[in-house]
């Protein structure tokens, strides 16, 4: 059976390893976050509010291309971060911190949710909760320089919008992962264990829990 799962998170959280991870191991074709020149970057950085709502809508715009192009795998499909985050966290945090207007935001919110009311959902969403101090120590592990300077203030206002979003959304079923405490990157077993709880909730198990520690 055909399946298109989708995977979340902050910064760091987890995302790109474990779309590979359960690409290999499931034998599902792995979809990588696209990184696509955005012609208003140099723009937006020079002036955030200006150019804030043309630069979220070319990333919103490549993100629904993707979403539709994944839905049409003649196979399973699991992709690294979805179409929600761009509007749920990064546009509303902008918006949230002064980086875009309020008229703006309202426009772009409002094509998004059109958008979305007639986008078919994928079937899962994966969703890696990270505290801030999991998510400060794999920055540096991975040694990325232009991370390494990441206020941990800005990473918990991530973390709340992830939690609001994921909170109220009912556009399909969620698995939350708690990566504190689960090492998929390197622990076998915790893979395991991880894609034992993917297959449970694709199967229609209502709660799946993991166990603590």
């Amino acid at each position: 059976m055909k399946h298109f799962v989708v995977i979340a998170g902050n910064i760091a959280a987890g995302k790109t390893t474990l779309t590979q991870l359960l690409g290999e191991y499931l034998e599902w074709e792995p979809f990588l976050e696209a990184v696509e020149e955005n012609p208003y970057l140099a723009d937006f950085y020079g002036d955030m509010r200006r150019w804030s709502f043309h630069s979220q809508i070319f990333f919103l715009s490549r993100r629904l291309a993707h979403h539709r192009q994944l839905l049409e795998r003649p196979g399973s499909v699991v992709q690294d971060r979805c179409v929600y985050e761009d509007a749920e966290i990064f546009a509303r945090n902008l918006n949230l911190q002064g980086g875009m207007s309020e008229r703006d935001y309202r426009v772009y919110r409002d094509l998004y949710e059109a958008v979305i009311s007639i986008l078919p959902p994928p079937d899962l969403v994966i969703f890696l909760q990270a505290s801030v101090p999991t998510l400060q120590a794999r920055i540096v592990k991975r040694g990325r320089e232009f991370e390494q300077d990441i206020d941990p203030a800005y990473l918990q206002r991530l973390n709340t919008l992830y939690e609001d979003w994921i909170a109220g959304f009912t556009g399909c079923p969620i698995l939350t992962v708690p990566t504190d405490s689960l090492d998929f990157a390197t622990n076998a077993d915790h893979l395991r264990l991880i894609v034992s709880k993917i297959t449970d909730r694709l199967h229609g198990q209502e709660v799946v829990e993991f166990p603590l520690g």
